[in-house]
């Protein structure tokens, strides 16, 4: 399809592969680990005088996508708020997207399995009843002229 960015071809794919339950489990969890171990490592390159190993750095992001936010590590360079600034849109931003495309996936499938519903059954057996009827009338309105 033309004027897919990239970004939207790569969620394409890993929603393509949450065919079930625990692959969507596998794909969500991906994606938090990547982004998870991706800003630590930006945050300790970023803002290397406040976050000196990948290890503060990791316990900065995790604190960040996990929105617990202990405020006991936070960035005060400018580089450092635009890595935490990213983290925190990707988190609200990227993988809600993610978690609500294989959801709606999930959803559309147990409708299709579901098959109608008894109002909805209901209601095919009246319209057939109806065409029927109405079958009959125009026989009859054909049969007369």
């Amino acid at each position: 399809m033309q004027g897919e960015t990239r970004l939207e071809r790569q969620l394409d794919r890993a929603v393509a592969r949450a065919t079930s339950p625990r692959g969507a489990a596998i794909v969500i969890a991906s994606a938090s680990i990547a982004v998870t171990f991706g800003s630590a490592l930006l945050m300790t390159i970023a803002d290397h005088k406040n976050y000196p190993s990948v290890g503060s750095g990791l316990w900065w992001a995790v604190q960040t996508v996990t929105t617990v936010g202990y405020g006991d590590h936070t960035p005060v360079t400018v580089p450092g708020r635009l890595v935490a600034a990213f983290v925190m849109l990707v988190g609200i931003g990227y993988l809600t997207v993610i978690t609500a495309a294989i959801t709606s996936t999930f959803v559309s499938r147990s409708e299709a399995v579901r098959g109608p519903s008894d109002a909805e059954a209901a209601a095919a057996q009246q319209l057939r009843e109806i065409d029927a009827r109405l079958a009959r009338i125009e026989a009859t309105l054909t049969g007369s002229s």
